[in-house]
């Protein structure tokens, strides 16, 4: 191998190699910018893909991350999130252009279990602004849940056309008592 630069021309030439070990990755090739630089941990939440579901690698926000459905539209991810419970379903509603609802109205939502803690089971319907620079999607649904699980709001939302949404709410529902925290 020979290198240059602009002063006085020498040759440099390398004489050591090491062999790959089992700690060197191979390369991923069109890796995006997310898993290649961002510090990967192991998720704190654990479940199983249910059939029918694509897993898709996680994110900065997403925990778990899947798509679902016959469009290829429908999403579904699992979060920690910040504020409270009341918040977070307020925030999914206003995505819906539904009114935010007051601590009354949060306790007459259906509970269901998730990572051993009560969450509310939010459903909403209508066109769906996601607030992340993407036109509103009309014609769509939302099921998810929002619980307080050890002093962190843990969320799973489950986002796309109306009717793909409204069938896969069983699944949902499954997934959600499934779903535990990590060791």
């Amino acid at each position: 191998m020979t290198f240059f630069s602009c002063e006085e021309k020498k040759e440099i030439t390398v004489t050591e190699t090491r062999t790959a070990t089992t700690r060197d990755l191979a390369p991923k090739l069109f890796a995006t910018s997310d898993e290649r630089f961002r510090d990967a941990k192991p998720s704190p939440v654990k479940a199983e893909t249910p059939v029918g579901w694509l897993a898709l690698p996680a994110s900065q926000f997403r925990l778990l991350n899947y798509r679902f459905g016959e469009s290829g539209m429908g999403e579904v991810w699992v979060s920690i999130s910040q504020g409270s419970v009341l918040d977070n379903v307020n925030r999914w509603l206003k995505q819906f252009g539904t009114d935010p609802l007051d601590q009354a109205a949060l306790e007459k939502i259906p509970t269901v279990t998730l990572a051993g803690a009560a969450g509310v089971f939010v459903t909403a319907e209508g066109e769906y602004a996601s607030g992340m620079g993407s036109p509103p999607k009309p014609g769509f649904g939302l099921a998810g849940v929002v619980a307080s699980v050890g002093g962190q709001i843990l969320t799973v939302k489950m986002v796309g056309p109306k009717a793909e949404v409204e069938a896969a709410k069983p699944v949902l529902e499954t997934y959600v008592k499934s779903l535990r925290m990590a060791e």
